[in-house]
């Protein structure tokens, strides 16, 4: 879906309140609230915002919009443009880690890319011979530091969207041009991360909606390193109305047979508008989905043209997605 720049997300900022909380200092993690844990029985709701800090402050004001309503999945990207950001650098991380231990039923996802230069254009020759080094251990070490860093902040139990919309076309970590080699370098980044000790990681395994360059199923790396089967799912084609986004190859219905056949629970890390403009049936219809399969979490992608907060250009669609969260 739309690798549109999420570095630079916020651009199309519309009404957000001006007075966002401030960050910063050391990190120090409390003891985390005894609210019941991830028990499974609540879907999380999150919202991805922004990559950095800016994204941890606007979560408090996201809730007050939806009548303090509680949001549970935090869902930012590590920056895919060189290893040392794959390898966590970015300081945001700090403040992602800090809203994270606030609260112990809160859930930090985080997308990571696979390959450095993931949105540089990188020929499939070229992706077809890193995926291969990758799956012969050469790039372990940079996940073993990212898996240190996030133990070391006291998040050991991200979810890690890990090399999300593979099937896709663009990112230089999709699977199409060396599926075998793709599986084979899963597996071994999932290992990489689980030799750290203290880790509780979770790895969710998100493709786009649809058949796209490749059947997700051809990438799926096996039932020992998934945990969670997760979708990226926005309103466009294919699929020209919502019964066929679930019905379509590939599409919503069979993400949640795929997962049930393979005892994993579902996510939406990334949905919302997109081609069809503001739609607020296309709002109704899946936040229903989403309220009736009860994944693990759903994230919606707010800034334009996808989001309903940071969007103004989706005033029908805010509404929906106002009311229906604001009751909960």
């Amino acid at each position: 879906m739309p690798h549109r720049g999420r570095w630079l997300a916020g651009a199309c900022v519309g009404t957000v309140a001006a007075a966002l909380l401030a960050t910063g200092g050391a990190l120090a993690t409390p003891p985390r609230e005894d609210s019941g844990g991830d028990d499974g029985s609540e879907v999380a709701v999150g919202a991805y915002l922004h990559y950095g800090s800016p994204g941890v402050d606007r979560m408090q004001e996201l809730s007050r919009w939806l009548g303090g309503a509680e949001l549970r999945a935090g869902h930012t990207y590590l920056p895919g443009d060189t290893w040392s950001n794959i390898e966590g650098a970015p300081d945001s991380l700090r403040s992602w880690a800090r809203w994270r231990n606030a609260r112990a039923d809160r859930l930090f996802v985080l997308n990571v890319p696979m390959l450095e230069g993931n949105e540089a254009g990188v020929p499939d020759r070229q992706v077809a011979e890193l995926l291969r080094s990758g799956a012969q251990g050469e790039y372990d070490h940079h996940f073993r530091r990212l898996a240190r860093r996030l133990v070391a902040l006291g998040v050991p139990d991200t979810v890690i969207v890990l090399g999300w919309e593979m099937n896709g076309f663009n990112y230089t970590h999709r699977c199409r041009p060396d599926p075998e080699s793709w599986k084979r370098y899963w597996r071994r980044i999932v290992g990489a991360m689980r030799s750290v000790e203290g880790e509780q990681f979770r790895f969710d395994f998100a493709p786009n909606r649809g058949g796209d360059a490749i059947a997700w199923t051809k990438c799926y790396p096996g039932d020992d390193v998934v945990d969670v089967i997760g979708m990226d799912s926005y309103d466009q084609p294919p699929g020209h109305t919502f019964e066929e986004q679930v019905t379509q190859p590939y599409g919503l219905q069979q993400q949640v047979d795929f997962a049930k056949a393979h005892g994993k629970q579902i996510s939406y890390p990334e949905w919302g508008l997109f081609r069809n403009g503001d739609n607020p049936q296309y709002m109704r219809d899946m936040l229903a989905w989403i309220d009736e399969q009860e994944p693990l979490y759903h994230s919606i992608t707010d800034y334009c043209p996808h989001g309903v907060w940071q969007c103004s250009q989706n005033p029908r669609s805010a509404r929906v997605f106002r009311e229906f969260l604001s009751h909960r």
